[in-house]
């Protein structure tokens, strides 16, 4: 079992909850280990944007328990009424996510009423809720924050060496057919996890322009890294689709298309080291692919195929020209990803990150 930061962020809120609700001598400091449990996030922003709707959503929840408590008291009836005011008014308002701890606020409050410092004790639990919610907002910040750019490299990076893997195989068809979809779903499952570490880096925040250019330029790049592996995905899921069709092309032909797929995946291969900074410098600042063949040359290859062979039945060009397109498809992201890691490189190559060097393969 590996324990992720996230988790030992979440105990270590949970300590200082504790402690600072201990060292304040408030009452309860349990609710404030409880708030920093539901405001731990994965990154600061999200962090930050949780707090802001944590403390609305306690207001509101100190509010409406103030309210009926003192109508109603500690009646059950009355605890379950301002349950069902305090989740509407937060739906009204978008706080969703607060609802959880608005209705612990309301609970920690009206159970109050019996005590004659009732104003008093009230306040003090608010502001005991408000400590956890603090402390877990100093732990994101402080304790291991997230660097979200190293995770999303290294998860495109190991996603597409499935990826090649798995089209080497299938360009051969020596793949099994129940082995190649059991990859393909575990591959579309590593794409939900990349999409939410884009989106994690994405939102992580700096202080100065420098930083935000820096990081809009990586931002470019990681979108079409992403894109590049998917079209690079759809290669292999159209080779598994169509294998009983690619079997029965000519041999020639089926050899043109194995080789180009070689020739592509070298390609794709040597686009991410060079994003490392792993290739020599004559192969770092320059972009294209070595081929013997251009895609116009490919097409006129297909196009008299079929013209030779339109007569056999066993041959499929409908079906090889979903194949063909997406092959295309995949080299021309490839190539645009060259364009765009290489001018990176030119130009910024100095904020190229340490750990991506480290890292890679």
């Amino acid at each position: 079992m590996k324990l992720g930061a996230r988790i030992l962020k979440t105990g270590v809120a949970i300590v200082l909850a504790l402690f600072l609700a201990q060292t304040l001598h408030l009452p309860t400091p349990l609710f404030a280990g409880i708030a920093a449990i539901f405001a731990i996030q994965p990154s600061i922003y999200r962090s930050y944007r949780t707090i802001v709707q944590q403390v609305q959503g306690n207001v509101i929840g100190a509010v409406v328990a103030f309210v009926f408590a003192l109508i109603f008291g500690d009646h059950l009836v009355g605890v379950g009424f301002a349950a069902v005011v305090i989740i509407a008014i937060m739906l009204k308002f978008k706080l969703e996510n607060a609802i959880t701890l608005a209705l612990v606020m309301m609970i920690g409050i009206m159970e109050l009423p019996g005590n004659q410092d009732f104003y008093m004790y009230a306040g003090l639990r608010f502001f005991t809720m408000l400590t956890g919610i603090l402390a877990a907002f100093l732990v994101n910040m402080l304790f291991l924050p997230p660097k979200y750019e190293t995770k999303l490299f290294q998860a495109i990076q190991s996603t597409e060496d499935e990826i090649i893997r798995w089209t080497r195989l299938a360009g051969r068809q020596a793949s099994e057919h129940s082995a190649t979809q059991k990859a393909l779903k575990k591959i579309d499952g590593h794409y939900k996890n990349i999409d939410l570490l884009y989106s994690l880096f994405k939102e992580e925040r700096g202080y100065t322009k420098r930083f935000i250019h820096q990081k809009a330029r990586k931002l470019v790049i990681y979108r079409q890294m992403i894109q590049t592996s998917k079209s690079g995905y759809d290669v292999l899921k159209r080779l598994h689709q169509y294998e009983n069709e690619l079997i029965t092309l000519p041999p020639h032909f089926r050899m043109m298309i194995q080789e180009r797929l070689d020739e592509l995946l070298t390609y794709h291969e040597q686009i991410l080291l060079k994003f490392a900074g792993k290739l020599k410098d004559e192969r770092m600042s320059r972009s294209g692919m070595d081929s013997s063949l251009s895609r116009q040359d490919v097409m006129d290859i297909f196009v008299k195929e079929v013209a030779v062979t339109k007569e056999e039945e066993e041959f499929s060009a409908y079906h090889l020209l979903h194949l063909l397109s997406s092959i295309l498809r995949y080299e021309e992201q490839l190539e645009q990803l060259d364009r765009l890691i290489v001018g990176y490189v030119k130009r910024h190559g100095a904020e190229m990150d340490e750990r991506l060097r480290e890292d890679a393969y």
